[in-house]
């Protein structure tokens, strides 16, 4: 496997589901927690990636057509440069024993519990650069708990109170997700995104 940066590395999540829909939920979540995504509808595809991309994560179903999930894990595992990445069970298969003892960090039934997976997910995740978010939002209440609830999960925070400001925010760097009000004196956010 070849080596990508580390930073990109650690922010990038591998979806391996045959579940289409379960891939994009997960796309749509992890994505917005400013993660970087791949999807893969079956395990080969995935392990075929690795040779070019390493995750951070793996989030992994375990019954696909052609090689199940306990293959995937098995075979991530055998290998020294893959058997460090923390892959996270996810499926109908009520095994956690088996799930634990090839090796995954975590094991979740379906349906998904959202809270406790994402909980999981910033669990073990390998540190990363902080993550910047910027909130564009005119009000001071609601701008003030965006912050705290942001900086909680660890982000670091940078804002602005229109789109005027949020723009010259932008001149000290691309954040990695932007909290955008649209309804905003001086420059609202449709003007801001155009």
């Amino acid at each position: 496997m070849t080596n990508s940066s580390t930073n990109t590395a650690q922010a990038t999540v591998f979806i391996v589901d045959d579940d289409a829909a379960v891939r994009m939920a997960f796309e749509m979540t992890l994505v917005a927690a400013g993660l970087i995504v791949r999807s893969y509808a079956d395990g080969m595809a995935m392990l075929d990636a690795l040779e070019s991309d390493e995750p951070g994560l793996i989030v992994l179903d375990v019954d696909m057509p052609g090689m199940d999930g306990w293959s995937v894990l098995t075979t991530l595992k055998a290998d020294r440069s893959t058997a460090g990445i923390p892959v996270i069970m996810l499926t109908i298969i009520d095994d956690k024993n088996l799930g634990f003892a090839l090796g995954a960090a975590d094991y979740f039934t379906k349906p998904i519990d959202w809270t406790r997976l994402s909980a999981s997910l910033q669990k073990h995740r390998r540190p990363t650069a902080p993550q910047i978010v910027l909130i564009v939002e005119d009000d001071a209440n609601t701008r003030e708990m965006l912050r705290r609830s942001m900086e909680k999960d660890g982000w670091t925070v940078h804002e602005a109170e229109n789109g005027r400001l949020g723009l010259e925010r932008l001149t000290a760097g691309i954040p990695s997700v932007i909290l955008l009000d649209l309804m905003m004196p001086e420059m609202d956010g449709f003007t801001f995104m155009e």
